[in-house]
C-alpha cells in the first residue's frame, strides 16, 4: 500500500469494537443500513451484505425504543462492529449501549441537558464506547444560524466545538468529529478548519450527495480533496443507493489516492477507433468476476498497441490487445499470444493462476 504522497493529519486514536479510527489506523469505510431496524431479519441480511462487500463498520438508525430492542437482537447476529444512530432522546443513547453498540453517532447538544448528557457519557465510559459528535449544515443550532447567517463553515464548526466542549466538560475524549454539507465547498471549508484546532479522529461525508452517478461524483470530489491533503480517518458516502454502494465507491475513492488496496483493481483503457477487440465486454466480465477474488491484484485490460503493452506489462496480469488477437502479460512478461475469441478466458486463467500462487 502506498501512502507516500499523502502526509496524514496525526490523530489520537479511539477503537468502536475491533475498529480502530485515527492513530495510525487505515482510512476505513463505513455505511448505513436502509432497512427499518425493527425489522430484525431483513436488517441482518443488509449488515451481512455490507459485510461482505467490505464495510468496516455499519450504523443504524434508532428511532424509537422498539428499534433499540431490535438493536439488541442484530449485535448478536453479525460480527462487525455497529453504530447505534441517536436524536433528541438521551434514554434512546442508553438502550443502544446497554444492546451493544459498538459507537454512538449523535449531537450532544439536542438530547437534553448536561445531566442528560453526562448520564449518556458515563455509559458510554463504562462500556468504553467512542461518541461521534455529527454535525450536519441542515441542523445547526438556532443561535448558531442567527449568528452567521447562514449554515457555512464557521457556523458549522463553531457547532462542533460547542459539542466537543460539552462531551470535555464531561470528561471524555473518546470522540469522532464530522461536518457534513450537502455542498461540497462548503463541507471540505469546515472540515479544513476543524482539522487545524483539534487532534480528533475526523469522520468524512458530504450529506445528501444525491443519486449513484451524481452522489459519486461529489463525494469523490470533496472526500479525495479532504484525504489527498491528509485529513480524514473513516468516511461514509451517502448514495440515493443500495449501501453496498457506498462501501464500493468508497473503497474506490482510497484506492484512487493509494490509501487502500485489498482488492483487485482493473485498470482498463477508454477505447478509441484503434481498438478492433470488445473491450467493454471483456472489461465488464473481469470485474465481474474479480470481485471474488480475495489479493489485491493490478490486471490491465487494454485496447490497443500505443499503450497497452506497456500498461500490461506493469499489472500483475495484463492483456494488450492488438491486430487480430492480443497479448496475454504476467509480471512483464508475455505468456500467451491468443486469438480474439479466446482474450477474455485466457486472461481470466492467468488471473486465476496468479491468486492461487499468491493466495
Amino acid at each position: 500500500m502506498a501512502t507516500h504522497w499523502i502526509a496524514r493529519r496525526r490523530t489520537r486514536p479511539v477503537s468502536a469494537g475491533d475498529l480502530a479510527i485515527g492513530g495510525d489506523a487505515p482510512v476505513s469505510v463505513q455505511t448505513m443500513t436502509k432497512t427499518d431496524t425493527r425489522d430484525v431479519a431483513r436488517t441482518v441480511r443488509q449488515i451481512r451484505t455490507l459485510q461482505a462487500a467490505g464495510a468496516a463498520l455499519v450504523r443504524l438508525a434508532i428511532p424509537d425504543a422498539q428499534a433499540a430492542e431490535a438493536f439488541a437482537r442484530i449485535r448478536r447476529a453479525v460480527q462487525v462492529p455497529l453504530a447505534a444512530d441517536i436524536h433528541f432522546d438521551y434514554r434512546l443513547a442508553l438502550l443502544a449501549l446497554a444492546a451493544g453498540a459498538d459507537k454512538l453517532r449523535l449531537n450532544p447538544g439536542n438530547i437534553g441537558g448536561p445531566d442528560r448528557v453526562a448520564q449518556v457519557v458515563a455509559a458510554a465510559k463504562a462500556r468504553r464506547v467512542p461518541i461521534r459528535i455529527g454535525v450536519n449544515a441542515g441542523s445547526l443550532e438556532k443561535e448558531i444560524l442567527a449568528k452567521y447567517g447562514r449554515p457555512g463553515p464557521e457556523a458549522m464548526v463553531e457547532s462542533a466545538l460547542r459539542a466537543i466542549r460539552i462531551l470535555q466538560d464531561s470528561a471524555f475524549d473518546s470522540m469522532v468529529v464530522s461536518l457534513k454539507a450537502s455542498e461540497v465547498g462548503t463541507t471540505v471549508a469546515a472540515y479544513r478548519m476543524l482539522a487545524g484546532q483539534t487532534d480528533i479522529p475526523l469522520h468524512l461525508g458530504i450529506t445528501e450527495a444525491g443519486s449513484l452517478q451524481r452522489g459519486t461524483i461529489r463525494s469523490a470530489v470533496g472526500l479525495g480533496a479532504l484525504l489527498a491533503e491528509g485529513i480524514g480517518d473513516t468516511l461514509r458516502v451517502s448514495l440515493t443507493a443500495h449501501p453496498k454502494e457506498e462501501v464500493r465507491v468508497g473503497q474506490e475513492i482510497l484506492e484512487a489516492l493509494d490509501l487502500a488496496r485489498n482488492r483487485p483493481a482493473v485498470i482498463s483503457c477508454p477505447t478509441c477507433g484503434r481498438v478492433q477487440a470488445d473491450i467493454f465486454g471483456i472489461v465488464r466480465e473481469v470485474e465481474k468476476r474479480s470481485a471474488r477474488l480475495k489479493r489485491p491484484l493490478r490486471i490491465a485490460v487494454m485496447g490497443c498497441e500505443v499503450n497497452g503493452p506497456g500498461e500490461a506489462r506493469e499489472a500483475d496480469v495484463g492483456l494488450a490487445a492488438g491486430r487480430g488477437g492480443g497479448l496475454i502479460f504476467r509480471h512483464g512478461r508475455v505468456v500467451a499470444k491468443v486469438r480474439p475469441e479466446e482474450m477474455l478466458e485466457a486472461l481470466w486463467r492467468e488471473i486465476e493462476r496468479e491468486e492461487k500462487i499468491n493466495g
